[in-house]
């Protein structure tokens, strides 16, 4: 039994979508467990100080991890891993790579571990004085958390080009374990304290568990004196954009928390429950497509670039084809969903209002979202890092511009803030102020991708690429499939006893799969291609429907090679 488990978690995935399917089913799992931790959370604290200052304390851990981690991401390091031959070279070069790295990380954080004090009281304005003091203890202890995912980070980059994705879509899973253990654990003994070292326990299981793996293939990173400086120099080069761009859209994030502390108690914790749960159907459905595409993408280019685009626009399709009906299925059942996983214990119905509202125009942009890691990483498989750099950089400055446009709209224009209010059903609600963070992100998030398209069909110039078919077709059909949901829930509301958590879960549970029936059908009746391809796939028929190109399998790269 146990040599059949070592073997499944070490077997090699080729097929596109077999792989890109695991990690959609891992990053359920995943979500699964996180709507666990959330639920945990929201019971014990609702959206209040607690939670704002324990959310907040993970800001600049997470800023560190993401501008330094990406120096040696994924993005760059899978290229360069697809196309070397000598092993021993590489063996010593990711070594010399991981040293540079580990010291540049740890130095960092060791500063930033001094310089809290001053950094926390400029972000988190709103917080009292206590409430600062208690977020740079809990942002300390998390300082060991970037260090330690940046070296998973740089591991699972061997882990994915060797094809093991059963070891890669692990790490999350066992990420969220370490957080929920914490909550259990370790806050009845420390306090939040123990709530900070549950985030480190869950990096450190995220690292963990590809150690055996990274160990069995013979690259396990040893800290070494670097040699090959231009060759360290050449890649810090080509990372140094990519930096750029995810440092940029992190420290909008980060501006949008630190907005949301100054809009009330409780702010912070709405915008960041609204912010979990749209991000459910964009690890399953969008980090799980571009993640398996990409290391196919990054050989594709050289080889065979027709395929490349094929891979690029059967990925998009079907991207599409799960974004927006997920979208319009958490647009109009986004209040079972916020009441069924988070309203419980000490989460108003207050709180479930207005994170029901943020996630719904969060939702808006889920499809966006998910495009934009596709196009980003075909950018970066095809060695051209510059165009979404710039992108990202000016989509990121609208984000920031857009939450202060809403902001001054809200205040000096009381009629727009009274119709989008009345529009998500939440006018009576005192602090509505918090809308402006979802509205500003998804407005960046929307641009973003719309950018994306257009300059990439201008540098690429791809051969009967074209997305709107399927576009129209998906979206028509999810406004049947909401207008069909809606009614439903008013059907069962007359069955239920929504006084309850079982009755308001059945209430969207059966309407969700109503919703999802009459979808399904509509789309037969178009003949929307991705429908039929699942379709079959799910029959498990080895035919593709007329009309479709076959789906090329991930490039056999030998371990290394």
């Amino acid at each position: 039994m146990i040599k059949k488990v070592f073997s499944l978690l070490h077997k090699d995935i080729s097929g596109l979508h077999e792989a890109a399917y695991i990690l959609a089913f891992s990053a359920f799992l995943s979500q699964i467990l996180a709507l666990l931790r959330d639920r945990m959370l929201a019971h014990s604290f609702g959206a209040g100080e607690i939670l704002d200052i324990y959310y907040a304390s993970f800001r600049v851990p997470d800023f560190i991890f993401i501008s330094i981690a990406s120096l040696v991401s994924l993005a760059v390091l899978v290229p360069f891993l697809s196309q070397e031959i000598d092993k021993k070279y590489i063996r010593r070069f990711m070594n010399e790579i991981f040293s540079v790295f580990f010291i540049l990380i740890t130095v960092v954080s060791v500063v930033v571990f001094f310089f809290l004090p001053k950094i926390i009281p400029l972000l988190f304005r709103g917080f009292s004085a206590d409430a600062l003091q208690e977020v740079i203890v809990l942002a300390r202890i998390m300082l060991l958390s970037p260090i330690l995912l940046g070296i998973s980070n740089f591991c699972a980059s061997i882990i994915q080009v060797n094809k093991k994705f059963f070891i890669y879509a692990l790490s999350p899973i066992l990420y969220n374990i370490g957080i929920i253990l914490g909550i259990l654990l370790f806050y009845p003994i420390w306090g939040l304290k123990g709530l900070a070292l549950g985030v480190v326990l869950g990096a450190f299981f995220h690292l963990g568990i590809q150690i055996p793996s990274i160990a069995r293939l013979k690259f396990l990173p040893r800290l070494t004196l670097p040699q090959r400086w231009g060759a360290i120099k050449k890649m810090m080069a080509l990372s140094i954009p990519r930096t750029l761009a995810l440092s940029l859209n992190s420290f909008a994030f980060l501006v949008l928390v630190a907005v949301a502390s100054s809009l009330g108690e409780g702010a912070i914790s709405v915008f960041i429950f609204a912010f979990a749960l749209q991000s459910i159907p964009l690890s399953i459905i969008g980090v799980s497509y571009s993640t398996a595409s990409f290391p196919i993408l990054s050989k594709l280019f050289r080889d065979n670039q027709k395929e490349f685009f094929c891979h690029i626009s059967i990925s998009a399709k079907h991207i599409i084809f799960w974004t927006i009906s997920a979208s319009a299925l958490f647009i109009v059942l986004r209040a079972q969903i916020v009441r069924t996983i988070l309203g419980t214990g000490e989460f108003s119905w207050t709180d479930t209002r207005l994170t029901a509202a943020c996630l719904a125009i969060f939702a808006v942009s889920i499809t966006a979202q998910s495009l934009i890691l596709l196009f980003v990483k075909a950018y970066y498989a095809s060695g051209r890092t510059k165009r979404p750099v710039f992108i990202n950089i000016f989509s990121s400055i609208c984000v920031i511009g857009s939450v202060f446009l809403f902001k001054w709209l809200f205040v000096y224009f009381p009629i727009v803030r009274a119709k989008i209010g009345e529009a998500l059903r939440v006018s009576d609600v005192a602090n509505i102020d918090v809308l402006i963070l979802p509205l500003g992100f998804s407005a960046g998030a929307l641009l973003n991708v719309l950018l994306l398209y257009i300059f990439f069909k201008k540098d690429f110039r791809p051969v009967g690429m074209s997305l709107r078919k399927s576009f129209l077709q998906v979206l028509g059909a999810s406004v049947v499939m909401g207008v069909a949901t809606y009614f439903s829930l008013e059907i069962w509301n007359n069955v239920f006893n929504m006084n309850t958590f079982i009755g308001i879960f059945l209430q969207g549970f059966l309407a969700g799969i109503t919703g999802i029936a009459v979808l399904i059908i509509v789309l037969k009746l178009v003949g929307n291609a991705e429908i039929n391809e699942i379709l079959n796939y799910l029959k498990k028929h080895p035919s593709i429907p007329e009309g479709q190109r076959p789906v090329p399998e991930l490039p056999d790269i030998r371990p290394l090679n």
